[in-house]
Order: C-alpha cells, then sequence, then structure tokens
C-alpha cells in the first residue's frame, strides 16, 4: 500500500491558476487550421475562431494564452499583422517549416480570441530582431487610451478601446533562437528594453525576462543579479525528450523502457526548478519574482508524413502523465511558479487539442487539465507520498506522485500512478482536518494500453471516468489507483 498524508494544518501559497496557462505560436498547424479557420470557413465558426475548439478550450477555463512564439516572436512584426487582411505583408516563416505566413492572424485577432476565450493574454515581444521603439510602440497601439500616433492607428484598424495586457516577455529564448546571446548581455538589452514596456494607466504589466534552457544555473545567476530588480518573472524552458527521440517512428510507438525514461525526464523538473529557486531566492528572498515555465511538455518525433518543422504529435497515456506529474510538481512549487504554458495548445507537440479538417479531438492531456481544474486559485496544502521507487537502473521514479488544495471547505486532490502494470492502493490521511469527511468522489484518467490515444476515427479511447473511492474514517481515504493513471479527487468537509 502507498500512503499520502496532507498536512491541512499549515496552509501554503496560493496555486495560481496561471499555472495552467497555455502557449500558440505560429507553427504548423496551431493557429491557422486549428485556432484560426477564417470568417469565410465552412468550418463552424466565430468570427474567424474555431468554434469547437473555442468551446473545448472554454471548458478548461485557460487562464491565459501566450503568443506569438516561441521562436516566430524574434522574427515577428507586429505591424505585419495589422490593417486590412490585404494590405497584409506576406513572410517566410524561417523557424518551422518554410512556409508562407499571410499575417492574417494578428494583433487584433490575438486579442479578440483571449476576449472569447476569458482568458488573460500573454505577449511575447521581438528582442531578437526587433527594435527597442517596435516594441515599445506595439505596446502603446495595444494599452493606451489617450491621444497618441499609435492609439489612433489602432483605433483605424477598428479598436476605439485599449485593451489590457496582464503579461509581456520580453524576447524568447535569448540563448538560442532569439539572438545565441550570452546572459551577461542579454540582461543589459532586457533592462533597456522592459524601461519602454511602459504602463498606461492603472493596469500593471507584469514584465517577463527570458530565463534560462533547463539546467543553465548560469544564465539565471547573471539575470537575477543583473535586472531582478526590474523583471516580475523569469522564464525556463524544459521539455521532456527521450535521448534517441528522433529514431522512433512515433509518439506512441515504444516500449517499457522508454515509458519510464520518459516520465523520469518529466519528474526532472522538479529538480530544475529547486535549484533555480535557490539561486533566484539570493537575490530575491521574498520570491517576489515568479519563476514562469512558458514552454514545457514532451516532444517525440513528428508523426509519418507529415512536415518536420510542423511538430505534429500525437498524444497518449504517456502524455497525460507527464502533464500529472508535472502539473503536481507546478503545484508544488506555488510560491516560485506561478505562470506555466504547456507547448502547444492545437497540433504542435503535446497538444490539448487535434484537429483535421473540420474534425477535432481532445487528447489525454486535454482530460488531465480539466482533472486538475480545482486546484486553481486554491491554497496549497503539502502532501507527503510513501511510495515504492520504480523503473529501470537508468530511469528510477516514484510509483506515486501527488498534489493538494483546497478552497471553500472543498479539498482537491491530484494523483499520478507511473506503474505501468500493476493497480496500487493508496491511504490519504488528511492530517489535521478541522471537521470531518463529508463526501469524496474522484474520477481517472488510463487506457488498456501505454499507448492508447484517443484519434479520429475513435476519440473517446481515453477519457476521464468516475471510480470508487473509500472514507475509512473522518479524515482518511482510500482509493484503487489503475495502472499508468491520472486520478483526481474532490472531498467536502
Amino acid at each position: 500500500m502507498d500512503f499520502v498524508t496532507i498536512n491541512c494544518n499549515e496552509k501554503g501559497k496560493q496555486i495560481s491558476a496561471d499555472i495552467y496557462g497555455h502557449f500558440s505560436e505560429h507553427l504548423g498547424r496551431c493557429i491557422y487550421g486549428g485556432l484560426w479557420v477564417g470568417k469565410d470557413s465552412n468550418i463552424p465558426n466565430i468570427n474567424g475562431f474555431r468554434k469547437d475548439v473555442v468551446e473545448a478550450f472554454k471548458e478548461l477555463a485557460i487562464p491565459n494564452l501566450r503568443w506569438p512564439g516561441g521562436c516566430f516572436a524574434d522574427e515577428y512584426h507586429w505591424r505585419d499583422g495589422i490593417g486590412p487582411k490585404e494590405t497584409r505583408k506576406r513572410m517566410i516563416n524561417t523557424h518551422w517549416g518554410g512556409v508562407v505566413e499571410d499575417n492574417s492572424f494578428g494583433t487584433h485577432e490575438f486579442m479578440e480570441l483571449c476576449e472569447l476565450l476569458n482568458c488573460k493574454p500573454y505577449i511575447c515581444g521581438n528582442v531578437g530582431s526587433g527594435t527597442v521603439q517596435e516594441m515599445s510602440e506595439w505596446v502603446e497601439y495595444m494599452t493606451f487610451g489617450g491621444e497618441s500616433p499609435m492609439s489612433k492607428l489602432r483605433e483605424e484598424n477598428g479598436r476605439k478601446e485599449p485593451w489590457k495586457l496582464p503579461l509581456f516577455g520580453v524576447g524568447n529564448e535569448s540563448w538560442g533562437c532569439g539572438g545565441n546571446m550570452r546572459p551577461e548581455y542579454y540582461a543589459d538589452l532586457y533592462r533597456r528594453y522592459q524601461t519602454y514596456v511602459r504602463q498606461y494607466g492603472q493596469d500593471k504589466i507584469f514584465k517577463i525576462a527570458c530565463g534560462p534552457n533547463a539546467s543553465d544555473y548560469n544564465w539565471t545567476e547573471v539575470l537575477m543579479k543583473n535586472a531582478a530588480y526590474c523583471m516580475d518573472g523569469l522564464s525556463l524552458h524544459y521539455y521532456s525528450v527521450e535521448p534517441d527521440w528522433n529514431t522512433r517512428p512515433t509518439a506512441a510507438n515504444f516500449d517499457e523502457h522508454g515509458w519510464y525514461n520518459m516520465l523520469a525526464k518529466a519528474t526532472h523538473i522538479d529538480e530544475l526548478i529547486t535549484k533555480h529557486d535557490e539561486i533566484m531566492t539570493k537575490y530575491d528572498p521574498e520570491k517576489r519574482v515568479a519563476l514562469v515555465i512558458d514552454e514545457w511538455g514532451t516532444w517525440h518525433k513528428v508523426e509519418d508524413g507529415t512536415n518536420p518543422g510542423f511538430l505534429y504529435q500525437q498524444n497518449c497515456v504517456r502524455d497525460a502523465l507527464v502533464a500529472g506529474i508535472s502539473l503536481n510538481i507546478f503545484n508544488n512549487h506555488c510560491d516560485r511558479v506561478r505562470i506555466a504554458n504547456i507547448a502547444q495548445a492545437v497540433n504542435v507537440l503535446q497538444s490539448p487539442i487535434l484537429t483535421e479538417g473540420d474534425k477535432m479531438i481532445k487528447t489525454p492531456t486535454w482530460y488531465v487539465f480539466r482533472m486538475y481544474k480545482n486546484h486553481m486559485d486554491a491554497t496549497h496544502l503539502n502532501s507527503f507520498v510513501t511510495t515504492e521507487v520504480i523503473g529501470p537502473e537508468d530511469a528510477k521514479i516514484n510509483a506515486i506522485t501527488s498534489s493538494a488544495s483546497c478552497k471553500d471547505n472543498k479539498f482537491a486532490i491530484t494523483l499520478t500512478n507511473a506503474d505501468k502494470d500493476s493497480k496500487r492502493t493508496v491511504k490519504i490521511d488528511l492530517n489535521g482536518l478541522k471537521g470531518k469527511i463529508k463526501s469524496a468522489t474522484a474520477t481517472i484518467l488510463t487506457g488498456e494500453k501505454m499507448n492508447s490515444m484517443n484519434t479520429f476515427e475513435n476519440p473517446d479511447e481515453v477519457i476521464e471516468k468516475e471510480v470508487a473511492v473509500k472514507v475509512i474514517s473522518d479524515s482518511v481515504l482510500e482509493i484503487d489507483l489503475l495502472a499508468m493513471s491520472v486520478c483526481q479527487i474532490e472531498v467536502e468537509i
């Protein structure tokens, strides 16, 4: 038997809803055919936005959406994407597939999409190939409510009132595709560029600096030492990638070692967060600066017959476990991790949604995000797991992971069982609970095989299902977790 002890006496920080953010880049079929089909499309749409995709994301209550990239952000010039569609500049998307980008989806379309989804826009500005003036004028165009050349231009393009811009990234992956910079150089550029990301009016813009790639701790050290005073967040990018990923046929073609290896890669982000947090705390002991994990998820070889530059991959039970494990880790580091964005929203990498023509499917990852919704803006509770370490010697992981939170006399508990062969009985002790358990319900996500997935022919192969949970005493629960599963429990006091 495995044991989870939840400390109800010591309430922690709030789990920011923004941890459950998403990412949309001009990459492959994420924007075009995924989120946007245009007003004249035969596919049902809301002013050009796919109706089925909008409804699916609204069901997740997504808190924020990052755009326009990614690597694309540092070659994107915002003026190309405003004004009449027929006059917008066409360009080559040099990063992703070498296809023509017609800029029919630009600032106005993105902001309208965020309004439809009732989520915060998170825009990433161009530092790599853009100027300070360009970035400054974009912010003015979007947010200034008075009289100015940019506000007048916005009004000419059909929008009189300014938008709110809660989240703004100053460059993307400046250590790589965003300019191949040294941290010392980028720290100076960040200080300069962010100066001109003006706050017009009362609505604060949360400024996010480009942070490290995975374990580049020196990047974090240099940025925090030289620029922490003028940033609100520091990004971190980490993908769960198998060493031989590019030789495997597809995302769903793997063996037992591949199962555990990928989950071990996902678990590694816990160590990365801990070490980056230690460096950040040297310069920011109050933890004012958030760690923003705005690119995370699995990265597999593309599906056979698709453009290698489109990064289109399937999504199976293993990906669902990666999502569950990762979100549990983010929840448990909510004192520092306050924004995260899975890569990416539709048809790219670990997408919650896949589309093909007029068809749409919700992947196992979509269901995990729905299962974890109750953690959003809830109070974190420390949970301690006693479990077996499983897997091959080079990919050892804990069989069970957990996170827990409370809000309005209701408790949310999320668990993952990485054991590919066996169900595991878990006893959950709500230690120090004031009152007693009135009711407990649970749902679980798993599949018949470790690579079970939803397809356009069979869209409901892997879906969330109800499962029994036993109330053993006033503060103790017991549940049987099926093999290779993600589970959520709702407890009312």
